[in-house]
Parts: C-alpha cells; sequence; structure tokens
C-alpha cells in the first residue's frame, strides 16, 4: 500500500491549490500550514525548484479524538497535501495516507480513526 494518494490535473497550480483548501474545508480540516518550497529554496539556497507547496491540514475534531488516545501522534500530525507543478506543466495533488502513516504507532484505536481520515483524504484526491 504506498504511503501517499496523488491526482494529477488540468487546473493551474494556483487553481489546485485553491480547489484542495475548498474540498479539505468541506470536510472539517483547515490549512494549519503551508510552505512554500519554491519561495524557502529560493530564499535560503539561492536554487531554483519547481512551484512546489505542503498544506498542512487539520481536522480539528479527529485530531482531537487521536491526541487524546496516543498523545505522541501529534508527531506524524497534520496531514500533508502537496501541490506541485510538473515539467509537464501539468498539476499533481498528492496526500498523505494516515493509515499506512500511523501503523507506527500500533494501536487499534488510532488505526481506527487513520482509517476515517484516510477515506476522507482519499475522495478528496480524487474530486480534484
Amino acid at each position: 500500500m504506498k504511503y501517499y494518494f496523488t491526482k494529477n490535473t488540468a487546473l493551474s497550480f494556483e487553481e489546485a491549490i485553491e480547489k484542495t483548501t475548498e474540498l479539505l474545508k468541506e470536510h472539517g480540516f483547515g490549512i494549519i500550514t503551508e510552505i512554500d518550497v519554491t519561495a524557502t529554496f529560493k530564499n535560503k539556497l539561492n536554487a531554483d525548484f519547481r512551484k512546489y507547496r505542503i498544506l498542512g491540514a487539520c481536522n480539528p475534531a479527529f485530531a482531537h479524538e487521536v491526541l487524546s488516545k496516543e498523545p505522541m501522534i501529534g508527531l506524524l500530525l497534520p496531514c500533508n497535501v502537496v501541490v506541485q507543478q510538473l515539467e509537464d506543466g501539468s498539476t499533481e495533488v498528492s496526500a498523505i495516507n494516515p493509515k499506512v502513516n500511523m501503523e507506527i504507532a500500533k494501536s487499534e484505536s488510532v488505526s481506527d480513526i487513520a482509517c476515517k481520515v484516510t477515506e476522507i483524504l482519499e475522495k478528496v484526491i480524487q474530486k480534484i
């Protein structure tokens, strides 16, 4: 099983970020972190890099539930979503697979929550 879900889209890079954010919001997720990898590499390394953004998505209800059961699971939060422009100019949107990511906790209660979140993120990616 892959550790991520991915889909290519005809949307522009910025449109894909907007659409992804909207779809996540429909499922109770907010973007709590946003890393502009392109700008960071340019500013810190003076290196050019394709358009690449990491969105840290969090659903507070799921986060509260899982942190109540396994406090150290916060090391694996939030659920990262990557939007990147590929060499051919198309845009790719990918999300972490929480079910695979959280198997490390070896906890059935964490796994149950991760399965719910996985189902949502997979639907979001497919709707892009």
